[in-house]
């Protein structure tokens, strides 16, 4: 009985130790496997749902004669936002088209100046031809005696009449001729005047179509609160927002030491604080070009003496594999883990888990 009642101590001494010591080794051995195995997917919680958000203005000013959307109301592409008073740009569109037939009948005008121009010069050209006979056939008479110098002198002033009139002449033909822009064939439409004014018809017709603002694109107005039937709207002033809802992506801002084995195409696990019953998969798109400080409104300046090392965050763009019926909306937070693919292995493992992938 005395062997009996020792041994049975000593093997419960023994036991305990054994326990105490399995503790530890069970607890490196699952660290170590931690360690070997972690690093292959990076997760964040600085991450958000993002949407392209365009500022609606108006491309002509004037008081806004109908509103058609609400706050946070639906609109497909091409929809009526609102509507500026389009009068006074149908009162441009006319005196437009009045201006275009005003040039257009200049045009026939100056044609008709071009042939009244070229008939004079031939006028005058014969006038002259005759001048100048008219003075061969006296200067002869004077000459044999027969004519008096006084004749002679005054066929001489009509000669020098003449062709002043036909240098005259011609003068005013190439006048006309430069009105019609040195081609008297010109097509009415061609002529630089009719060309201005149906330019300035074009501009009143496109100011006009601009009174009715459309959406420019499938998505959410907001900020409508600004629109009111009766106030003026001044030219480029922002009217509204529409939210994009056709392209949604999300933006995490991962720390750099992160990314060390991120690259694009990568998969990861996108769940919203909204939903977080719903995961929702996606991939990487992008890395940014440059931190969140360097893209500030103003950069952080690290050369002085008072600098202190801060980790940094790199933007990284990820877009979702498929549509989801869940309501995204602008600004949402999200957790984002990443699939790298890479975890740090021991001798064997990552020969092993090489041979499973």
């Amino acid at each position: 009985m005395s062997d009996d009642s020792t041994k049975a101590p000593r093997m419960g001494r023994a036991r305990r130790l054994g326990l105490m010591l399995s503790l530890p080794l069970l607890l490196g051995a699952g660290g170590l496997y931690v360690w070997a195995t972690g690093g292959r997917y990076i997760g964040t919680d600085n991450a958000y749902v993002q949407q392209d958000m365009i500022s609606v203005a108006a491309e002509v000013s004037g008081r806004i004669a109908e509103v058609k959307v609400a706050e946070n109301a639906h609109v497909k592409r091409g929809d009526l936002l609102f509507r500026i008073d389009p009068e006074p740009y149908r009162i441009a569109l006319a005196q437009a088209d009045a201006s275009i037939a005003a040039a257009r009948l200049q045009v026939e005008q100056m044609r008709a100046a071009y042939s009244q121009e070229k008939a004079t010069l031939q006028e005058a050209e014969q006038t002259l031809d005759y001048r100048r006979r008219e003075f061969d056939r006296q200067s002869k008479l004077a000459t044999s005696g027969y004519a008096a110098q006084s004749r002679l002198d005054e066929v001489r002033n009509d000669l020098r009449m003449a062709e002043q009139g036909v240098a005259k002449t011609r003068q005013g033909v190439a006048a006309a001729l430069a009105a019609l822009g040195g081609d008297p064939a010109i097509e009415t439409d061609k002529h630089p005047s009719v060309m201005l004014a149906l330019a300035a018809r074009e501009r009143a017709a496109l100011d006009l179509a601009r009174t009715s603002i459309t959406a420019p694109a499938d998505g959410v107005v907001s900020q409508t609160d600004r629109l009111h039937v009766g106030q003026f709207m001044p030219l480029g002033l922002s009217a509204l927002s529409l939210v994009e809802t056709g392209r949604t992506y999300i933006e995490a801002n991962y720390k750099e030491t992160d990314l060390t084995h991120m690259i694009p195409g990568q998969t990861a696990t996108v769940r919203l604080d909204a939903y977080p019953d719903r995961p929702l998969t996606a991939r990487v798109e992008s890395i940014g070009a440059g931190t969140g400080s360097e893209f500030s409104l103003i950069p952080a300046q690290n050369a002085t003496g008072n600098w202190v090392k801060v980790v940094q965050r790199v933007p990284v763009r990820l877009v979702l594999d498929k549509a989801t019926d869940m309501p995204l909306r602008a600004g949402l937070s999200v957790n984002v883990e990443v699939d790298t693919g890479y975890s740090r292995g021991l001798p064997g493992l990552a020969t092993a888990q090489a041979a499973g992938k």
